[in-house]
């Protein structure tokens, strides 16, 4: 006698969309179709492909359940619809598309006393600190949406940057940088930098760089306090910074159309390139650091491969600022308007969407946040937040960032950074040259004392070589002796040559022949007259 019992319908549809689901991720693994064995007659090559088909099928199937734990989010962009164009949709109509989480992320604040601001958030995207032009310095907790400090330094405030967490911040004022903690208390006036301009901050070494109204590129050592180089940039004022995430290589925006690409250890720029006919307005590094963008006052935004140092797209645009999201979208700012850029293929950068803010607003800084789908906006009036679906990485790695630490992960990961920081000696065009061994050079010159040496043993070769013996009166002593000397010589000569450099005693200089060609006016100083 059995027990029969009614599954629920709706938990057998879900198994059912999950064994889908799974199958499509084996397909996507997959090596293509199985081949057809039955037509083989060889037993054993017959036998040692079904193995390997056998392997096939194993590892796609545990390289889908990977995919299904570790990463869980997938990434989307915006999908048209027969002739719709994506640059069309507004944020009310994104926002009234998306899950109650995402839809509370937007906002705009609006404080225009205060303004222009500027923005910046940590590397794992959880806070964002804002500064105001007038003094106005605010943090907060993206995560809960939270105010943590807001504090008037009564002073104009050009920049902000955060350090290794965000526990500290640097703020360039009026003349000098500032050094706050996230309870708004100061604790380091940088009187070295001057009156800075912008900042940034190389997280992997720990430095604090800067360029100030007379040029000067300075970078100091956060965890030592310590300068590390004061670089004369020789090209003017600017305000035009951005550090290269791959590399840690800054790049600088000049009034003259050049950006130059510096490290801490060299006086002179790594790169100068020539990217406009006029100033240049912004710059931007891509995430992988192969791909820059640039804007000037020429109404032209490029996109420059680093690897050959050439433009692969050009579009005809003005920016006041540009920004590379973790996927690659590419967001500028110009006046009122925001527009974002998708790569179409091959480095082929299309308008993705467009924003445009309340009339007269006029937008000094865009950002995008890390690990999510949102691009912050620094404007005349406050500062604001939109929808931008595909912008964000889908899926964190703790080992790496971690936008829900605890503080007792975030003391552990302050102890690793110090650890394993780097030294500003590693900063370099080419990362991946670190570790490697320097090859030898190919000429090396000799000491004086090694050329005597390989003389003595070249003439004791010499003399030790047997002359066979020759009939008809060629084997005599003299002529015997006579070949030893020959031997001798022809082994010291191309050393000798050698031991006359090294030892500064240097070939006679040619007397001038009667068949040299002189002047006229020389020519009564020559040893034999010439007509």
């Amino acid at each position: 006698m059995g027990i029969t019992t009614e599954e629920d319908p709706k938990e057998m549809k879900n198994h059912q969309n999950s064994v889908d689901e799974m199958e499509m991720k084996v397909v996507k693994f997959s090596r293509g179709k199985a081949a057809n064995l039955a037509a083989l007659r060889d037993k054993k090559l017959k036998g040692q492909l079904t193995g390997k088909e056998k392997l096939i099928g194993i590892s796609a199937k545990a390289a889908a359940q990977a995919e299904k734990w570790f990463l869980p989010i997938e990434g989307g962009y915006l999908e048209p619809e027969d002739l719709e164009k994506t640059y069309r949709f507004t944020q009310r109509v994104v926002v009234g598309g998306v899950d109650i989480s995402s839809a509370r992320k937007p906002f705009d604040m609006i404080l225009p006393a205060l303004g222009p601001y500027t923005l910046e958030y940590t590397s794992n995207g959880r806070y964002m600190i804002v500064g105001g032009r007038k003094g106005h310095i605010g943090m907060m907790d993206m995560l809960s949406m939270d105010l943590i400090k807001e504090f008037q330094v009564r002073e104009t405030v050009r920049d902000v940057a955060f350090l290794h967490n965000e526990q500290l911040f640097a703020v360039a004022q009026k003349k000098y940088p500032y050094i706050y903690n996230r309870h708004g208390t100061e604790i380091h006036c940088l009187k070295e930098h001057g009156k800075a301009l912008k900042l940034q901050f190389l997280d992997k070494h720990f430095l604090l760089a800067s360029i100030n109204s007379f040029g000067q590129l300075h970078y100091q050592d956060m965890s030592t306090g310590e300068m590390i180089a004061n670089h004369r940039t020789g090209l003017g004022r600017t305000d035009v910074m951005r550090v290269n995430p791959y590399n840690a290589v800054i790049g600088l925006g000049h009034a003259g159309g050049k950006v130059t690409m510096w490290k801490p250890t060299s006086v002179k720029p790594l790169v100068t390139m020539l990217c406009h006919n006029g100033p240049v307005t912004a710059v931007a590094f891509e995430r992988g650091g192969h791909l820059m963008a640039t804007a000037g006052v020429d109404k032209k935004i490029k996109i420059w491969d680093l690897r050959k140092y050439e433009v692969v797209h050009t579009h005809a645009a003005r920016a006041e600022s540009l920004d590379f999201s973790q996927k690659g979208l590419l967001a500028a700012s110009n006046g009122s308007l925001v527009e974002i850029y998708r790569d179409a293929g091959g480095h082929d950068y299309k308008v993705y969407m467009k924003h445009r803010m309340v009339k007269g607003y006029q937008v000094g800084k865009v950002l995008f946040r890390p690990y999510e789908d949102i691009c912050s906006i620094g404007h005349s009036t406050g500062f604001s937040s939109i929808l931008v679906p595909g912008s964000g990485e889908a899926n964190f790695d703790t080992f790496v960032e971690n936008p829900v630490e605890t503080a007792k992960q975030r003391r552990e990961r302050e102890v690793h950074a110090l650890l394993n920081k780097l030294q500003p000696e590693t900063v370099m065009l080419n990362p991946n040259m670190i570790g490697n061994v320097r090859q030898p050079k190919k000429k090396e010159k000799k000491t004086k004392k090694e050329v005597e040496e390989e003389i003595e043993d070249a003439v004791e070769a010499a003399k030790s070589t047997k002359v066979k013996n020759k009939t008809k009166g060629r084997s005599k002593p003299s002529k015997r002796a006579k070949k030893k000397e020959e031997e001798v010589l022809r082994a010291k000569r191309p050393l000798l040559d050698q031991y006359k450099e090294i030892g500064g005693h240097p070939d006679k200089k040619q007397r001038v022949g009667d068949k040299a060609e002189l002047p006229k006016a020389l020519q009564r100083f020559a040893k034999n007259k010439q007509s």
